[in-house]
């Protein structure tokens, strides 16, 4: 990954991501935290399961999104490729 220059941030992107860095992106640090909290994968446990169709940090930064600016969930912009119901659910 190159590193990409936004403001004062240096900041790697990730496949699959928009190249902007948003006050609400999760940085890599924030990230490590919270992956630790969120439950583990279905498809990673022994009872297997359908691999995640969104990345979990692009959804959680979608949730982010919304709650920083207050919009309603239908309202989530199509930068993040994510449908609205997705981030909702």
């Amino acid at each position: 990954m190159a590193p990409v220059a936004s403001g004062r941030r240096l900041f790697r992107s990730r496949p699959g991501t928009p190249s902007c860095r948003c006050p609400y992106d999760t940085s890599d640090l924030e990230w490590a935290l919270l992956e630790r909290l969120l439950p583990t994968p279905t498809c990673r446990t022994p009872k297997g399961g359908a691999p995640e169709k969104w990345p979990r940090r692009r959804v959680i930064d979608a949730i982010r999104h919304i709650t920083d600016n207050g919009t309603k969930w239908r309202a989530l912009p199509a930068d993040f490729g994510i449908p609205w119901r997705t981030v909702f659910g």
